[in-house]
């Protein structure tokens, strides 16, 4: 079976290297004897899409992408573009979708998954206090994060993430609103609003794992990229045939280990924008993108 072709983003500063944060992605794809091409990040998000697949060779054919988000709509301009030249990606942009946005995963995990609501919103409009009573009032009270469709503003945790009670409307509003104004032109999709799972910790941090699956298999457990030293075991069977049923090509879950001992499903993405962490090995990934 001939290799696949693998995309990288460009270097901003010298396009014809990859960036240097997925050099490690690069050396692993050349030891294998896998080709590379670089797209331009920087011209996608800037509506460009036919530029930033410029440098993408005309016989590229079957194409996995591995570098920097990319919004659910650019994804789908630039499988058009590489279409145009004779590639395709190996995720098309409805799978893609499905992986990358809350509102696409969340009723097949949700078993697994923290309860949550979700509202499309548009980015730079404020929402008022009755929008955010109306969009939390299907969870009740309680503790909750706040999150687009994609991510949230955990840094912000006090200011834009965390709401310690959904029946305070009124500190409910202040964190959506100010996760709203915080993410900008980069709201992606709308407004998410999880209900707060505990988790087991070590320190302040999460024990939390990021799990890769290609074709429905785990082919890697790996440490989440925020705590990279710390490792986990989690227990997959709950969650294997839901990510197999789920049927998506390429797909990462990140895994947090509740307070009861029960692993849950924090986050569901698409393994091509999922960051590694360092000191996992990509060639393990590599392998089983054919």
């Amino acid at each position: 079976m001939t290799s696949s072709t693998l995309l990288l983003p460009a270097d901003p500063l010298h396009e014809r290297r990859a960036d240097p944060h997925f050099a490690r992605e690069v050396a692993a794809a050349r030891e294998l004897g896998r080709t590379v091409a670089l797209v331009d990040h920087d011209a996608l998000l800037a509506g460009d899409a036919a530029g930033a697949a410029r440098r993408v060779p005309s016989d590229a054919g079957a194409c996995w992408y591995r570098g920097w988000m990319i919004p659910a709509d650019r994804y789908t301009d630039l499988a058009a573009a590489l279409a145009e030249r004779g590639a395709a990606l190996r995720v098309p942009p409805q799978d893609y979708r499905a992986a990358h946005e809350l509102p696409g995963w969340y009723a097949h995990f949700a078993a697994v998954t923290p309860d949550s609501v979700w509202l499309p919103w548009t980015p730079g409009r404020p929402p008022s206090q009755e929008e955010v009573a109306t969009l939390v009032a299907p969870l009740g009270g309680g503790a909750a994060v706040v999150k687009d469709y994609v991510k949230s503003r955990k840094h912000e945790w006090d200011e834009a993430c965390f709401i310690p009670d959904l029946a305070d409307t009124a500190h409910a509003h202040r964190v959506v609103a100010r996760m709203v104004e915080l993410q900008d032109d980069f709201l992606a999709g709308g407004v998410v609003v999880r209900r707060f799972e505990p988790f087991q910790r070590v320190g302040d941090r999460a024990v939390e794992a990021r799990v890769w699956w290609v074709g429905g298999r785990a082919v890697l457990v790996s440490a989440h990229p925020d705590t990279p030293e710390l490792a986990a075991d989690p227990d997959l069977g709950a969650i294997a045939p839901l990510v197999a049923s789920f049927g998506r090509p390429f797909v990462t879950t990140d895994v947090a280990l509740r307070d009861d001992g029960v692993w849950r499903v924090v986050e569901v993405g698409d393994g091509q924008v999922s960051d590694l962490p360092s000191g996992a090995d990509p060639a393990t990934i590599l392998t089983n993108l054919t």
